[in-house]
């Protein structure tokens, strides 16, 4: 008799701790277990405004799929474009554009969620995103290239533009691009002697009216004492109208001259999830609190890509997208497999928050770990403390803690590697939001290829 075949799309935290726990439970003759991702390494998401900022390299952060003891997964190398639910096949884009077809059993969709945009002229031409290592690499040879071009340029206006940075969005990922960027360019100013460092300025928006505010008015208004103490300028109840490649206006009449527009300002579910013309909250699917789809045999969600009922809190309330909620849910996602095989009861999620870390670069951060508020050394921390102990591998731990200490050392490097250095390297040139395919062609793919064979 065949295995039954499990198909986990996605190698984010969810799919990663589900697919690991699948391996250590289940016997080799229970189920074949595959993996669909364009890359063999879990990213550390967390940890890319460091990246981007010089601190850590981006081997750190990516942990690799094929070091486990016990891995046997097979790993397709591409993303998936497509779920017939009925059919129960997911289309899958290879890395090499070759469409194929993954039959399945039981589907996982952890597909995760790309970075929110809006319809704003200029926003996708010209803006940078910070939610794939190959985004982190290029914004650190752009805001690098910028001082580089600056200083050897003789035009007024040109270095005040190339000097001027623009981070959109006022809560983590924002929040620590900008503060530990803002700590690059300013260790950068001693290679650099004819730059005036004045001129180099750095700007967070939101159009939220509070920075942060999942973590309460006190550290909230802390960040906000660091990110201004240390000369960023901070803008809420603001956002962004227009885009060119020179300039950028602000929602209240401000015209910049700026080179660099990074864009932080939230995440959409993956454009996976609407393939399946299925119920959705908010454009996540909608799943029971055992993390099934209802209505869909054998078909499981979680992580950023569904709207999991948040049992901890009630009231109809869903669990926000974090690591913390994905690595518990792809647990409790792997067990429910295991526990659907086995033909035994199926487990509800329910995880209470146990609280948030921001990392501001140096020996600044706020934290709030089980509802304590630090700031300073002991909010940094505790924030290292929990990033590094998350890392899934020795391997990872060992060159997170190598970097960490050889920055604190020898501080900053600036050297650029030329990464896409003649390329637009934009929002749409980073997350391929425009590869999926609809649920009509979906369907029409599946049934043209049961018809071919």
């Amino acid at each position: 008799m065949a295995r039954p075949r499990i198909l986990v799309v996605g190698a984010g935290f969810a799919g990663v701790e589900c697919v690991r726990r699948l391996e250590r439970r289940l016997t080799p003759g229970e189920a074949e277990i595959t993996l669909v991702t364009p890359f063999s390494y879990q990213l550390y998401l967390p940890l890319l405004p460091q990246v981007a900022a010089g601190v850590l390299t981006p081997q750190s952060v990516a942990v690799s799929l094929r070091r486990s003891r016990r891995h046997r997964t097979r790993i397709v190398p591409g993303g998936a474009i497509g779920v017939d639910t009925d059919a129960k096949v997911c289309v899958v884009r290879k890395i090499t554009d070759e469409i194929v077809n993954e039959p399945y059993d039981y589907i996982v969709l952890a597909a995760g969620s790309v970075t929110r945009t809006f319809d704003i002229p200029g926003l996708v031409e010209h803006a940078r995103g910070m939610k794939t290592l190959a985004e982190a690499a290029y914004i650190r040879d752009h805001v690098i290239a910028q001082l580089d071009l600056a200083d050897a340029s003789q035009d007024e206006e040109e270095r005040a533009s190339r000097l001027q940075f623009v981070v959109v969005g006022g809560g983590y990922a924002g929040t620590e691009t900008a503060a530990c960027l803002q700590r690059l360019t300013t260790s950068a100013l001693r290679h650099y002697p004819r730059l005036d460092p004045k001129l180099i300025k750095w700007h967070l928006i939101d159009i939220a009216p509070k920075l942060m505010p999942e973590l309460g008015d006190k550290l909230g208004r802390d960040a906000m004492k660091i990110l201004r103490r240390r000369g960023i300028e901070v803008s809420l109840g603001v956002s962004i109208a227009e885009a060119t490649a020179e300039r950028v206006t602000f929602t209240d009449g401000r015209v910049l001259p700026c080179r660099t527009l990074i864009w932080t300002a939230g995440v959409a579910a993956s454009p996976l999830i609407a393939t399946l013309g299925a119920e959705t909250v908010r454009g996540r699917l909608a799943v029971t609190p055992e993390l099934s789809l209802r209505g869909s045999d054998g078909v499981f969600a979680l992580g950023d890509a569904a709207a999991v009922p948040d049992l901890a809190k009630g009231d109809g309330a869903v669990c926000p997208p974090t690591a913390q909620h994905a690595l518990r849910q792809g647990r409790t996602v792997a067990d429910n497999l295991i526990a659907s095989l086995r033909g035994t009861p199926l487990a509800r999620y329910e995880h209470k928050d146990l609280g948030l870390v921001v990392d501001l670069g140096g020996r600044d951060a706020v934290s709030k770990p089980l509802g304590i508020e630090l700031k300073g050394l002991p909010a940094q921390a505790v924030a290292r403390g929990y990033h590094w102990s998350a890392l899934r591998t020795n391997v990872a731990k060992t060159r997170v803690m190598t970097n960490w200490m050889l920055n604190a050392i020898a501080g900053d490097d600036f050297v650029r590697t030329g990464f896409q250095l003649r390329s637009p390297a934009t929002l749409k040139d980073f997350e391929y939001t425009d590869t999926y395919l609809t649920p009509e062609q979906v369907r029409e793919h599946t049934a043209a290829t049961v018809i071919r064979h």
